[in-house]
C-alpha cells in the first residue's frame, strides 16, 4: 500500500484531485499489514467462519494453498496436515500487467514473425496459447516453440534481400559474384522516425553529419563507421538509444547487394525503362503518391500540392 501512496504523482487525474483533499488509500476497512509477525487471526476458525473473505490479487503457483482455495473445495489441508471446513467467501482479482490472449494475438497480426517462443508461463496455460496460436498462424510458415527450461532453441532466417540503389550503382549491372560498395544514406530513414533532423556543414564536421532533434550529432566517419555525440540527460541518452536500434537494424533490412544472374547487354531502350522505374520507386519511398501522367511524365502530390517531372 505504501508504494501506491508514494507515487500518486504517477496516477490519473481522478486521483490526483482526491488525494488534494484525502488519501484515496487511506481505507475504512482495510488495512496494510506491516509484517507476518502482526498477524494474529489465524487456524481454523479463520476459514471456517462465513463472515471472513480471502481476496486472491495475482498469479498463483500450482501446488500452494492460494490455488487450491481458487476452486473453492469443501475443505482444506492446513500446514500443520489437519483438515478444516472452507466456509469463506473467496475473490479472484487479477491486477497482472501482462497481456492475455487477445491483445497477444493482435500484437503477432502486426508484427507477423517468422517464429514465436512462448518463455514464460504455467506448462498448461502455454500449452494451450501454443494450440491457439497454431490454429491462427495455420496459414502462414510461422514456427511456434514452447521450449522446457534450459532448452535450445534454433532458427533460421532468409538472408538474401533486396536493396534499392541511386546514382552510379544503377549505372551498371554488376556481375554474378562481384562486390558492389556505396554510401546507406541514413537521414531520410531518420527523418521518417524524428520529427527534427537538420544537415550539418560538411567543412565543419569533415564529412557528412546531421543533428536529431538538436541534442544528437550524427557523424559519418568511413565507409564502415559512423559516430554519435550528445551531452548525457535523460531525454538525450533515449535519442540516442533509439539512434543506435535503428543504426543496427538497417544492417538486417537492407543487406549488400545480392545478383542472382548474369545478364546479356541490355539495349538502351531497355536500361532507359530500368532508369525510369528506379526514379518511380525511389520516388515512391520519399513521397509515397507518385503516378505516371502524359507524354511520361511523374506527376508528385504531397499535401495537396502537385508537381509534373519530366523524363
Amino acid at each position: 500500500m505504501a508504494i501506491y501512496q508514494t507515487y500518486i504523482n504517477s496516477m490519473n487525474e481522478r486521483i490526483h484531485n482526491q488525494f488534494a483533499n484525502s488519501n484515496p488509500f487511506d481505507f475504512k476497512h482495510i488495512s496494510p499489514l506491516k509484517s507476518v509477525e502482526n498477524f494474529n487471526n489465524v487456524g481454523p476458525s479463520v476459514c471456517s467462519d462465513k463472515k471472513n473473505a480471502c481476496v486472491i490479487p495475482a498469479y498463483v503457483v500450482e501446488g500452494t494453498l492460494a490455488k487450491t482455495i481458487i476452486n473453492e473445495p469443501k475443505e482444506v489441508t492446513l500446514m500443520n496436515g489437519l483438515t478444516a471446513p472452507l466456509n469463506i467467501q473467496v475473490h479472484y482479482i487479477s491486477f497482472s500487467a501482462h497481456a492475455d490472449f487477445a491483445q497477444i494475438s493482435t500484437f503477432l497480426k502486426e508484427l507477423m514473425p517468422p517464429n514465436i517462443i512462448l518463455v514464460h508461463g504455467e506448462a498448461n496455460e502455454m500449452g494451450r496459447l501454443k494450440h491457439k496460436l497454431i490454429t491462427q498462424f495455420v496459414d502462414r510458415n510461422t514456427k511456434i516453440i514452447s521450449p522446457k527450461n534450459c532448452q535450445s532453441v534454433e532458427m533460421y532466417f532468409n538472408s538474401v534481400k533486396m536493396a534499392k540503389t541511386i546514382g552510379r550503382l544503377v549505372e551498371k549491372t554488376p556481375e554474378v559474384g562481384e562486390n558492389v560498395s556505396g554510401l546507406l544514406v541514413l537521414k531520410h530513414r531518420l527523418k521518417q522516425i524524428f520529427e527534427s533532423v537538420e544537415s550539418l556543414p560538411d567543412e565543419e564536421y569533415e564529412g557528412p553529419a546531421f543533428r536529431v532533434h538538436e541534442q544528437l550529432t550524427v557523424k559519418y566517419e568511413s565507409e564502415k563507421h559512423i559516430s554519435l555525440h550528445w551531452r548525457s540527460d535523460p531525454i538525450s541518452d533515449m535519442l540516442s538509444d533509439s539512434v543506435v536500434a535503428l543504426v543496427l537494424n538497417i544492417s538486417r533490412e537492407i543487406p549488400k547487394v545480392v545478383v542472382e544472374s548474369k545478364e546479356a547487354t541490355k539495349t538502351e531502350e531497355e536500361n532507359n525503362k530500368k532508369a525510369e522505374k528506379v526514379i518511380h520507386e525511389l520516388l515512391v519511398s520519399l513521397f509515397g503518391d507518385v503516378k505516371f501522367g502524359e507524354n511520361g511524365k511523374l506527376v508528385i502530390s504531397v499535401d495537396g500540392n502537385v508537381a509534373h517531372l519530366d523524363k
